[in-house]
């Protein structure tokens, strides 16, 4: 084995390090292009989430009994009441037309005053999760 020199030591650090100069990260720009729909469906996706947790509030309750009626009475309720939520939940062996989306029950309250003009049975209800 032959033992490097001190000259020639120096030339093999000089050299490693004129090679190591040009030695660098990559460096890249990524452009993404997003579809427009993307965006659609994320927003429809956190709809869909937002309506799930809202579970924490009041509902109203308008209607207890079979399928054809309760869908009647769901159709009726979004044209009496458009501003409002409705949704047909099936609990053995009833559906049940729930509408509205109270965050408070004194907002919930204030409705149920202008619901039971129209549907003299409907109360309020906490559903649970």
């Amino acid at each position: 084995m032959r033992i490097l020199t001190i000259q020639n030591t120096s030339i093999c650090i000089a050299l490693m390090t004129i090679c190591s100069y040009k030695l660098s990260a990559q460096e890249a720009k990524i452009n993404i292009h997003q579809n427009p729909k993307f965006e659609q469906l994320l927003n429809e996706k956190r709809k869909l989430n937002s309506s799930i947790a809202v579970n924490e509030g009041y509902k109203i309750q308008v209607f207890s009994g079979n399928s054809e009626k309760a869908k009647s009475t769901l159709y009726s309720c979004r044209q009496s009441f458009p501003e409002l939520d409705g949704t047909i939940v099936f609990n053995t062996p009833n559906y049940k037309v729930w509408i509205g989306n109270f965050r408070s029950r004194i907002e919930a309250e204030r409705n149920l005053a202008e619901i039971k003009k129209s549907y003299e049975n409907a109360f309020l209800i906490k559903p649970k999760k």
